[in-house]
């Protein structure tokens, strides 16, 4: 009959033939952000679109979402690649208003400048999204 290892002694170091320390294992964890309909309509703009949209934000609130909306009917991408572009446009427009009915009690006002800095934020990310096409090509699809 074998002991069991005490209470401060480790199983390991009970075993014969194991090291007392363990084997570093590389162990992947990828974290994925779950976005609701309205964060993911936000589109994928040119940089300087996205700051004059977080700029509208911040100083009248909901007016650079309700910009940003009509980016979406220019050809700009979104996270909602399945819904077709009057569906995401409506999405945009509701987020604005949104904001704007909201701004009364702050909280619009607030939602809005977050909003803007995740347009900004998206910019950022624009050149690794848009597949190697221009901002200013996508731009020029509009009327």
């Amino acid at each position: 009959m074998e002991p069991s290892p005490k209470d401060g002694e480790s199983a390991a170091a009970a075993e014969p033939g194991r090291s007392g320390t363990a084997p570093s294992s590389g162990v992947v964890v990828q974290v994925r952000e779950k976005k609701g309909p309205l964060r993911a309509a936000i589109p994928y703009m040119p940089f300087p679109v996205a700051v004059i949209c977080l700029f509208l934000n911040t100083f009248v609130p909901g007016l650079g979402t309700f910009v940003s909306a009509f980016t979406v009917l220019c050809g700009a991408r979104t996270d909602l690649p399945d819904r077709h572009m009057c569906c995401v446009f409506w999405l945009n427009i509701a987020a604005a208003l949104i904001q704007i009915l909201t701004a009364i009690v702050m909280v619009g006002w607030i939602m809005s400048i977050f909003w803007g800095m995740d347009m900004v934020i998206l910019a950022m990310l624009f050149p690794r999204h848009g597949k190697g096409e221009s901002g200013l090509r996508i731009m020029a699809n509009c009327p």
